[in-house]
């Protein structure tokens, strides 16, 4: 069966381009500083998208902390995108 009018236009699309190399030079490689993380302590206020208004009661390790949102306690890792500090 041959190909037929579109066949060869088809392979020639689906074909993988070669990698780009990466210049040294640049403007698109500048290095991004990471933001030192914050640490929360027992009292510190902050807010969930999910639960709401909460403050710290307890600190199980570095980024597992106990939160009282008022109706619930719950564990909440730390940082967390959904987390932010008050």
């Amino acid at each position: 069966m041959t190909a037929g009018r579109w066949g060869s236009r088809l392979s020639r699309m689906t074909q993988r381009t070669a990698r780009r190399p990466v210049l040294p030079a640049s403007p698109f490689n500048v290095l991004r500083e990471a933001k030192p993380v914050e640490r929360l302590a027992v009292d510190d206020r902050l807010t969930h998208d999910r639960h709401g208004l909460g403050r710290v009661i307890g600190v199980e390790s570095e980024s597992i902390l106990l939160v009282d949102f008022g109706s619930t306690i719950r564990r909440v890792t730390y940082p967390n995108t959904k987390v932010t500090r008050l």
